[in-house]
């Protein structure tokens, strides 16, 4: 197990695309290091904001204090159209609403590389 002031090398997801591929091997300055999920257990714990976007719109705020239990809101989306998946305000995949357990929840279909904020 890692000590707490051990620092733990991350590869820069944002640029993701310019990684050399897993199968090129190590560097000639790197040793071959097979890593495991624990090598990400310095980060387990941060919390982040994770936000499932059905769609948007424009709305007044005179128009939105009007509205009232059961009234309909058109968003920019059409039935089945996927819904985009944000993680602390960075757009990171796309999915579709699904029911579990008499729940709402979200599958995510297709990762976005280099996500937009």
């Amino acid at each position: 197990m890692a000590d707490q002031d051990e620092e733990v090398a991350l590869p820069d997801l944002a640029n993701i695309d310019s990684l050399p591929p897993a199968e090129a091997g190590p560097s000639e300055h790197e040793e071959e290091q097979v890593r495991t999920a624990q090598d990400l257990e310095a980060v387990f714990d941060v919390p982040v904001n994770v936000s499932a976007v059905l769609g948007k719109t424009h709305i007044e705020v005179s128009n939105l204090l009007k509205l009232g239990r059961g009234a309909i809101v058109e968003l920019d989306r059409k039935v089945g159209e996927a819904i985009d998946i944000y993680v602390n305000d960075r757009l990171v995949a796309r999915g579709e609403v699904v029911v579990v357990d008499d729940r709402l929840g979200v599958t995510m279909t297709e990762i976005v590389k280099g996500g937009v904020s």
